[in-house]
């Protein structure tokens, strides 16, 4: 029996039985081999879900040319056209495909339809699954409406706001991944909404990674004090908050270092205004790994995320972090446990904090091992559980 037989008696099966494997189409506009949030978690995601005898079947856009999709075993992938996304250049955005969804979705009829993007390919993929009267969730993930404010489109958040709005309350269920945001939709108009946090894997992300020939490559000794931000280096990340809080510390203590991970449109700017920080470019697994845990804090002054998944990769490392009340941060951050939290948007207060924790080892140590055991709470396999039971409800949804 084929993956498409089966999908066909899922179908037909009893759909309160949350036992059975699920036939799941996810639409997405960014996956790897993009590099972000996003494509990380949500690869994640499908990868336990197939482990656990799911059947997914992948609509993303095509990379380039030589981008192939994958089919193995419960797992297809199906590639439609799509096209940079201004300033997200390493991106693309898809185009609809309406038709192409529905000959899909007709031949193979899957018992969810989950989108994890708000473009025009998530957009036709929406109209599709509810003309042909099947079940949908959504993910909320992304901010759009406040980064317009970043990129002098400020006037466009309210109308981003509108279609995000009609968009996910026409599905059956949204996930989000804080109690924070949940509140600040649902006040907004936002309804069905279920908190489903991301997950961290802490065997990749461990202060067991850190290296001292990379502390070394980056001019520290065992006694310096070496802060990290991993970021897209774009405005509505708050970047320069960092640099300011860098060199407040390195006026107290000279030979502190701050590293950058990540790439973006605004690296030339940077380089040009923290001469003395270092950029490492974008790192991945294994070696990203080491990035975190070779840092001594991190420093996280975006206030437009929806999660942060820097926030438990960073907790997960060992560090320390100071963070604004907000996302991820405001939830599990506790300030002298596992790093500092200024109020939201208060600068001045970031700035006392990340001075405080560059000049207190033992206030660092302490945090350290705070921070480790907080991450140990979200492991993915009870990230998958959260996630599967909004499934099963969204199946047996009216």
């Amino acid at each position: 029996m084929n993956n498409q037989d089966s999908c066909y008696l899922q179908d037909v099966a009893d759909a309160s039985d949350t036992s059975r494997p699920l036939c799941i189409a996810v639409v997405t506009e960014t996956y790897p081999p993009d590099i972000n949030g996003v494509a990380h978690t949500l690869s994640k995601m499908v990868d336990a879900l197939t482990l656990k005898g799911h059947t997914i079947y992948l609509v993303r856009p095509r990379h380039a040319i030589h981008d192939f999709p994958k089919n193995q075993d419960n797992f297809r992938e199906y590639l439609v056209q799509g096209f940079p996304i201004p300033f997200y250049k390493q991106l693309r955005m898809g185009l609809p495909a309406r038709k192409v969804l529905t000959r899909l979705w007709t031949q193979v009829r899957p018992d969810v339809v989950h989108i994890a993007t708000e473009g025009p390919l998530g957009w036709s993929a929406l109209k599709v699954a509810l003309h042909l009267h099947i079940p949908v969730s959504t993910d909320f993930r992304t901010n759009f409406h406040s980064y317009s404010a970043h990129y002098g489109v400020g006037w466009l958040g309210g109308i981003i706001m509108g279609y995000l709005r009609r968009f996910h309350n026409a599905a059956n269920s949204t996930m989000v991944p804080t109690s924070q945001l949940k509140n600040e939709l649902k006040s907004s108009g936002f309804e069905k909404l279920h908190v489903v946090q991301r997950g961290v894997d802490t065997h990749v992300f461990s202060p067991k990674k850190r290296s001292n020939a990379l502390r070394a490559a980056w001019g520290a000794s065992r006694n310096t004090t070496v802060a990290i931000c991993v970021s897209r280096l774009a405005a509505e990340k708050n970047l320069n908050l960092v640099i300011r809080a860098f060199e407040l510390l390195k006026q107290k203590q000279p030979d502190s270092k701050l590293v950058f991970v990540g790439d973006g449109p605004m690296l030339a700017q940077l380089k040009l205004v923290a001469p003395d920080a270092l950029f490492a470019g974008f790192r991945t697994g294994e070696d990203l790994a080491a990035h975190y845990a070779s840092a001594d804090i991190f420093l996280f002054a975006s206030m437009t995320e929806t999660f942060g998944n820097v926030t438990i990769e960073a907790m997960a490392s060992g560090l320390p972090i100071v963070a604004f009340n907000h996302a991820a941060a405001g939830e599990i951050i506790i300030s002298g446990v596992n790093g500092i939290l200024a109020s939201a948007n208060d600068e001045e207060g970031f700035l006392d904090a990340a001075v405080k924790l560059g000049l207190d080892a033992q206030l660092r140590a302490v945090c350290a091992l705070g921070a480790r055991d907080k991450a140990l709470q979200f492991s993915w396999e009870s990230i998958v559980k959260k996630t599967e039971k909004v499934f099963y409800e969204v199946c047996t949804s009216e």
